[in-house]
């Protein structure tokens, strides 16, 4: 099949229509009605086969993934999801694993609202390229120069899980009871749930965000530039999934929480009495880990409040 033949039989019914598209997939670019009084948020990323992902890897979790790191972004911005744009590049068109793709891909869009608009195929080495856009009210989109001294950092979700299952590779783990908890961790490394719903909570409450794809201490430190302030950050307040708690090496757990990446959860700082405000309207478990302070410094403390080792920045490419 070539490319046209590719495009209608797995991508131009993907998903379903919607109101603020005038014109979708089929001629050489998109029409979208963004709503009156709001403004239009766009991202992209790339997912690379061999640096992200492997060539054998479930092409369901492979699609899933793309437009999940996408949204988290959305979300980190207070973004409601509208619409995206998928540049895809295969070695062949292999029916077999395009409609794997197609699948994982157009799940989450379905389930997020999410609508295909456009893009391009072509034939090379494979990599997936994304651009996600969204709305939000004009002025109330969610950035990460906002924080304030007194502020606390908290977090969505656990943190840990998808570097876990990183680390522990293929491998089998012991026992059914294990081999059922190496699954979790490997569903939040392949099929992370972007935090869509809390994200259209955040506006009006919270000062800055960010999405934490490269690792707490890496994004956290984006927040930190861009707002000029630091933080102190408090390792035994991590939140931890049962999973995490029984197959992590203790001596290994805090690396992992801290500097590991694709958690696609959401960092946020905020005045510590909107906490219980904001939780009430959230999805998710909300973690206060810590608060911004003055200064330039990013730093980790004990229980006892003694500052620990810290790589400041997660993971970063070339490097």
């Amino acid at each position: 099949m070539d490319e046209f033949d590719l495009i209608r039989r797995y991508f131009s019914t993907l998903t379903p229509p919607r109101a603020d598209v005038a014109l979708g997939i089929g001629d050489d670019a998109a029409l979208l009605r963004p709503p009156r009084g709001h403004e239009v948020v766009v991202t992209t990323d790339t997912l690379i086969a061999g640096r992200h992902f492997s060539e054998d890897s479930d092409p369901q979790a492979v699609g899933w993934k793309a437009l999940a790191v996408n949204l988290s972004d959305l979300a980190a911005m207070g973004a409601e999801p509208r619409w995206f744009t998928l540049a895809l590049t295969v070695r062949m068109a292999d029916p077999d694993w395009l409609a794997g793709f197609a699948a994982g891909l157009g799940a989450l869009a379905r389930e997020t609202g999410i609508a295909l608009v456009g893009g391009d195929t072509t034939q090379g080495a494979l990599s997936i390229t994304i651009t996600a856009m969204g709305t939000v009210p004009a002025g109330k989109a969610v950035r990460r120069s906002g924080a304030q001294v007194g502020d606390a950092v908290c977090v969505t979700g656990t943190l840990g899980d998808a570097a876990l299952a990183l680390r522990l590779g293929q491998g089998e783990a012991r026992g059914e009871a294990q081999s059922a908890e190496l699954e979790r961790l490997r569903t939040r490394l392949h099929r992370p749930v972007p935090r869509v719903a809390a994200g259209a909570a955040l506006r009006s409450v919270v000062h800055a965000a960010i999405d934490l794809s490269d690792g707490l201490a890496g994004d956290l430190r984006h927040i930190l530039d861009a707002s000029d302030v630091g933080a102190e950050l408090h390792a035994h307040r991590l939140p931890a999934s049962p999973a995490f708690k029984a197959l992590s090496d203790p001596e290994e757990r805090l690396k992992l929480q801290v500097s590991g990446g694709d958690d696609y959860e959401l960092c946020l700082c905020l005045s510590p009495r909107a906490i219980a405000k904001l939780r009430k309207r959230l999805d998710v478990p909300l973690t206060e880990v810590g608060r911004i302070v003055k200064g330039k410094s990013l730093k980790l403390l004990d229980v006892r409040g003694k500052v620990l080792a810290l790589d400041p920045y997660g993971y970063r490419h070339f490097t």
